[in-house]
């Protein structure tokens, strides 16, 4: 597998890169961005910390906008961010925001047409780890976290291969997405009508029936826009009451969706992380 660089950015002695590569899950050229801490140049080997982002972005926001790579290089920890989508001309989309490009909400499409792109679900556990442990000095020791749609796939990821992570965290996850308007929507035409195929996707499902447990931390704003309607954080304190599931869920006041949030709790993220990947 082999992957072009297209920037470099030096960043608190560590670097920021993007890279393109050809994704054989996705069917299509992928883009990715990597924070590679200054300990990674000194012939060290890092853990990784893997950043699912959310609805209409790519991967670039959380690189540009939450201010990671400072604890990052002091911790030494890699992030890599990828894309939330498969892109291209020949790959399907639709008009509305919240549905095709920039919304693959990390699942493994079973419905025409999106099955022949939209493989999230296996890029982001098995294809992109890797590309990246066999191209740079990192390591396998991972940790998953992420913002919104992509809160609810860092959790329904690391709740099915609990193996695999070391810990998992999440800004303002879609929780129930087999219960609020964004899940129902991109489900129906990604996995098709029957709900019982929706279950192994939502976090809440999977938290109520955990009987391995990944350290989970969630950060919620108490004024986001989106919060009753579409993320519903109660839903998986109920399930983690029904399983004993270890899971820390913090709410802060005055706080929304966007990533002056994420920029203000990201540090606390990152220690977190830090803690498990050190283990």
């Amino acid at each position: 597998m082999s992957i072009e660089n297209i920037s470099s950015n030096k960043s608190f002695d560590g670097w920021n890169k993007q890279y393109t590569h050809r994704s054989a899950v996705l069917n299509c050229e992928m883009r990715f961005a990597i924070y590679l801490p200054p300990q990674a140049s000194a012939g060290e080997t890092v853990p990784a910390l893997y950043w699912l982002s959310g609805l209409t972005c790519t991967d670039e926001n959380f690189m540009q906008k939450s201010g990671a790579q400072r604890v990052a290089a002091e911790l030494g920890i890699a992030i890599i961010a990828p894309d939330t989508s498969p892109r291209g001309d020949d790959v399907a989309d639709d008009e509305a925001y919240d549905l095709g490009k920039g919304a693959g909400f990390y699942v493994n499409a079973t419905q025409a047409p999106w099955n022949r792109h939209y493989q999230m679900y296996d890029y982001i556990v098995k294809e992109l780890p890797e590309l990246i442990e066999a191209s740079f000095p990192v390591s396998g020791l991972r940790a998953i976290s992420g913002h919104s749609m992509g809160g609810h796939g860092a959790l329904t990821i690391a709740l099915k291969n609990p193996l695999r992570y070391q810990s998992v965290s999440a800004f303002s996850p879609i929780s129930n997405p087999v219960n609020c308007p964004w899940g129902q929507k991109a489900f129906t035409q990604y996995l098709g009508d029957d709900k019982t195929q929706w279950l192994q996707y939502d976090a809440s499902e999977l938290i109520r029936g955990a009987r391995q447990f990944v350290p989970a931390r969630i950060e919620q704003g108490n004024a986001d826009q989106f919060l009753e309607e579409q993320l519903k954080p109660e839903t998986l304190t109920s399930a983690a009451n029904t399983s004993g599931y270890p899971l820390e869920l913090h709410s802060h006041d005055g706080y929304d969706h966007s990533y002056y949030f994420i920029a203000s709790f990201i540090e606390e993220h990152l220690r977190f992380h830090a803690t498990h990947l050190q283990k």
